[in-house]
């Protein structure tokens, strides 16, 4: 089972999150209703299981809640692929979304490392502050140990924007954790 279950309490957040490699229910409750949309979609296209219940100091802002829970989700997706034998290890993904066009490449390396290139047009998506979906990125790529490449090239709509790299990062990330039928690690050192 390519699973695991996460709880983490701060004065800021008290997070419980499970993933599933391969599937499952979807229950995500953080307060924020966009952000809830954007990890929906992500467990969707991912073809993920994934339950998130968060509860984060709203009354100061969603900053803490989002970067959080991508902590979580990192520790989740580290911990379910265990010493990634098996795995393709690369993902990649073009996702249009109306006029914007989000892309994602990824390794699942164990070598943290984000490049975002996303502009957003428009400061919010209802609650959600969309300067948040680079913090997001950087938590689940340093937690998840992946190097990890997003970048928009174009679009005017800062939710389509948003939403074409969750759902670039989902398809990337379903093919870099899809089991080869190969054991051991795809790697020249033996070890990731």
């Amino acid at each position: 089972m390519r699973a695991a279950e996460i709880a983490r309490e701060t004065r800021e957040t008290k997070i419980r999150l499970l993933l599933s490699l391969d599937g499952g229910a979807r229950e995500i409750d953080t307060g924020i209703g966009f952000f809830d949309h954007m990890l929906n979609s992500f467990a969707v296209h991912g073809g993920f299981g994934l339950t998130v219940q968060c509860e984060g100091d709203l009354i100061v802002d969603g900053h803490h809640t989002v970067e959080d829970v991508g902590i979580v989700l990192g520790q989740a997706l580290a911990q379910a692929l265990g010493d990634k034998s098996g795995i393709a290890r690369f993902g990649s993904a073009y996702v249009p979304m109306d006029e914007a066009l989000g892309f994602c490449a990824l390794d699942c390396s164990g070598r943290p490392f984000l490049v975002f290139d996303a502009p957003m047009p428009q400061p919010m998506c209802g609650q959600y502050d969309t300067c948040l979906t680079v913090e997001f990125m950087r938590a689940l790529a340093v937690n998840a140990g992946l190097t990890l490449h997003l970048r928009s090239l174009y679009g005017d709509n800062a939710h389509h924007i948003t939403e074409a790299l969750f759902k670039a990062l989902a398809r990337a990330l379903k093919e870099a954790v899809r089991l080869t039928g190969t054991g051991g690690v795809l790697s020249a050192k033996g070890l990731l």
